[in-house]
């Protein structure tokens, strides 16, 4: 079988060789901390389960329309309202299978061959990939470490070419948790709308902010920072519905009705009993977010302090979402190892603690640690890591 040229191309999961080596060594019955996951470790809401459940036993089994259902993008348009101060209709709205399929048919809808699109390092692994499938050229532009990986409105204007489409924004980050502030955001917006430049602002761990940090949406700066950006947001990360796959994107009703055609003849509607759960998450209790977002809260700090008491590794704090990223060079040196891929690989062999190397996310120099498990676990895996680094 020939295959295309555009899966060819597509890089393998920076998880994916790690994550295959911990299943491996789980089935020889060896105690294995897994700090790489990516979702919460909390089940979903019980009334958001009953709400799904309800709607499967009325019969609302069927299609939708591509683009969800119409209380469900009312449910959005409220939610942004809201929390958001954004004015949104319906027609704006479109629901995803997941935040990253909102993504992928953004990439899709806007670009075209040659198109590029930038993407601030360190970035979530599937951002330069969806850019190339859509025929774009991602251009990385470095976020530094001691301005908590956040890029500034200069070297985004240094990275802006007449090819340039379009600008992810991330805030809170996957794999930093980074968050920028609403004056950070108002210099890099002034510099896309100047350029005539989309922002992609995924916002997927909206609610996920300590130490009383608030989260901007970029497009509530203004009028015309609203007209130059798309919202992409989801469930999966606030209620802890990683699996249900709901996600939703917010903007002009010619993108949305552009990405809306796409899923019409690829996904067709997201599932439609995960819908309804979805519009009871939105409107049913809020409680459970503020019980895991402070659980969460009590988890980052631990793991920051043990963390920077470990000689040769240390770490920001984190605003929000839950990971530390964390700088292992100095490690990975004492170690003697080639790159922080072959460290990881040799802290899984040795002590059996699982972490993601931070190669696939544009930094080689660090690893990415999900806090989204219990302190039990944590403690367990990082006085792991501990003992791995001191006895080289």
């Amino acid at each position: 079988m020939r295959l295309s040229t555009r899966v060819k191309q597509l890089a393998p999961s920076p998880t994916l060789a790690i994550t295959a080596k911990a299943n491996e060594l789980k089935k020889q019955g060896i105690d294995i901390v897994g700090l790489g996951a990516g979702e919460p470790d909390f089940n979903t809401p019980q009334h958001i389960i009953d709400a799904a459940v309800k709607a499967m036993q009325e019969g609302k089994t069927k299609y939708t329309p591509a683009a969800g259902i119409i209380e469900l993008k009312e449910a959005v348009c409220k939610k942004l309202k809201d929390d958001n101060g954004l004015d949104y209709k319906p027609n704006q709205i479109m629901i995803g299978n997941g935040a990253k399929h909102v993504l992928y048919n953004i990439f899709q809808a806007i670009l075209n061959p040659g198109d590029e699109v930038i993407v601030p390092i360190p970035y979530w692994v599937s951002y330069p990939e969806q850019v190339s499938l859509a025929g774009g050229v991602p251009v990385f532009v470095e976020g530094k470490e001691e301005l908590e990986f956040k890029i500034t409105p200069q070297q985004l204007e240094e990275a802006i070419t007449e090819k340039t489409q379009a600008l992810i924004i991330t805030s809170p980050s996957n794999p930093t948790g980074s968050v920028y502030t609403r004056e950070e955001l108002e210099a890099l917006s002034e510099v896309c709308i100047k350029k005539g430049i989309l922002m992609v602002s995924d916002e997927i761990y909206e609610k996920l902010v300590y130490d009383g940090v608030e989260h901007v949406s970029v497009a509530s700066l203004s009028p015309e920072a609203y007209k130059h950006t798309i919202v992409v947001n989801g469930m999966s990360k606030p209620y802890s519905m990683t699996g249900w796959r709901i996600g939703y994107a917010a903007g002009s009703q010619e993108l949305i009705s552009a990405m809306t055609n796409l899923s019409s003849h690829s996904t067709s509607n997201p599932t439609t009993f995960a819908q309804y759960g979805a519009l009871e998450a939105l409107q049913g209790s809020q409680e459970p977010l503020e019980m895991m977002r402070t659980e969460f809260e009590k988890r980052r700090n631990r793991v920051v302090e043990l963390l920077n008491e470990i000689e040769g590794i240390h770490c920001i704090k984190p605003k929000g979402a839950f990971y530390v990223f964390a700088n292992v060079s100095e490690a990975v040196k004492k170690g003697g190892y080639a790159d922080t891929d072959e460290w990881a690989k040799a802290l899984l062999e040795e002590e059996f603690v699982a972490v993601v190397p931070g190669s696939g996310f544009g930094a080689p120099n660090h690893m990415r640690i999900s806090y989204a498990t219990s302190m039990e676990q944590l403690e367990k895996g990082i006085q792991r890591i501990k003992k791995f680094v001191e006895k080289k």
